[in-house]
């Protein structure tokens, strides 16, 4: 990290961490006291602050809000064992968001703001950190155009936001999905590989078809020929077959996920064999059938290691292994967590300790 950055600090006077029910925690509903900014303007990053969270005034005729130049990140802090505060590899979701950044054409931010930013924020809203067994704050870094002008290209203006959120567990319980064959999340030489909100804009019809039916979430197949699996809903999808970890490999429609990346680097020093290729439907089906594929889960900052027990195809709804027998992938996610949360050594420096 560069040298440190000169961060403006509002303080909110009333804080809401005393009206605040940390045991009903729905998901990004609940807002920490502050927020971190800065804008972008003449080409260079300027006016970091912290102040209290709350509206940010805007035009309407902003970029973001006419051709779609937003994008977002996802990572959590957890409470140490020593009341410390870690961030779980947030180098990572910093090298993923420049990476959106530059397919949307919007300016990287520097590794001293998206980082400074983040020990800033929550050295102010530490007291938001959960300290529940399975919570976490959950933080989220958005950008977005902020031109206020109509014309058809890349903004000149942009603004640069951290919020956080306390949250509990994601899902509570094993999912019930539906292999999508209709609906696409992404294409080749889109869009599919950046976390840019278009990508989740075109996912919301498909999915609230799916919930009509009965179901928790989708799965996601390639837009051709919807013969190969490529994404779980807003994660990524892994599956246990032969007692190797086989996960769709990244490509420009399958999100380099932070958390399937952790999950495959643990697997293999494990010792478990990991194949990252394409997955076809036809060998998940068959799979469930004769018994080869044990588990599936999806794998994602929110959703963390949630395991499937159901999976629809062309009418017909396949039962997969209980979940409670998936040592695999158990197995994973205690060390996981474990690692999270401090409970185990951190032999990869995957925990960034504020």
């Amino acid at each position: 990290m560069n040298e440190t950055l000169d961060i403006t600090i509002t303080k909110t006077e009333q804080s809401r961490l005393t009206v605040t029910d940390f045991s009903q925690l729905p998901f990004g509903k609940v807002f920490s006291d502050h927020m971190f900014i800065a804008e972008y303007e003449d080409g260079a990053w300027k006016n970091l602050q912290v102040l209290p969270y709350g509206p940010i005034p805007m035009s309407p005729a902003i970029s973001a809000l006419h051709y779609g130049q937003a994008i977002f990140e996802g990572m959590k802090a957890y409470r140490q064992p020593n009341d410390t505060v870690s961030v779980f590899r947030a180098d990572k979701n910093f090298e993923r968001f420049n990476k959106s950044a530059a397919r949307m054409a919007m300016p990287s931010i520097p590794e001293d703001i998206f980082m400074q930013g983040i020990a800033a924020l929550i050295d102010i809203d530490k007291n938001w950190v959960p300290n529940q067994d399975g919570y976490s704050l959950y933080i989220r870094p958005v950008m977005f155009a902020t031109d206020p002008y109509l014309g058809v290209k890349a903004s000149d203006k942009y603004t640069f936001c951290l919020l956080t959120t306390p949250t509990g567990p994601y899902y509570s319980k094993a999912l019930k999905v539906k292999i999508e064959t209709e609906y696409t999340r992404a294409d080749e030489g889109g869009v599919g590989y950046a976390k840019t909100a278009g990508n989740y804009a075109r996912s919301l019809f498909p999915f609230a078809e799916a919930t009509k039916a009965g179901f928790d979430q989708l799965i996601w197949t390639d837009a051709v020929t919807h013969e190969f699996i490529e994404e779980a809903g807003t994660a990524n999808l892994i599956f246990v077959i032969d007692g190797k970890l086989v996960t769709p490999s990244v490509r420009s429609t399958v999100l380099d996920g932070v958390t399937r990346d952790t999950i495959i680097k643990l697997a293999k020093h494990a010792g478990i064999e990991v194949e990252e290729r394409r997955v076809s439907v036809k060998e998940v089906i068959e799979g469930i059938e004769n018994g080869r594929l044990t588990d599936a889960f999806a794998a994602g900052t929110a959703a963390t290691v949630t395991p499937i027990g159901e999976i629809g195809y062309e009418g017909k709804l396949y039962t997969l292994t209980d979940p409670a027998t998936r040592t695999i992938s158990a197995g994973i996610a205690k060390t996981l967590n474990d690692i999270r949360y401090g409970l185990a050594p951190d032999e990869f420096g995957w925990n960034f300790i504020l």
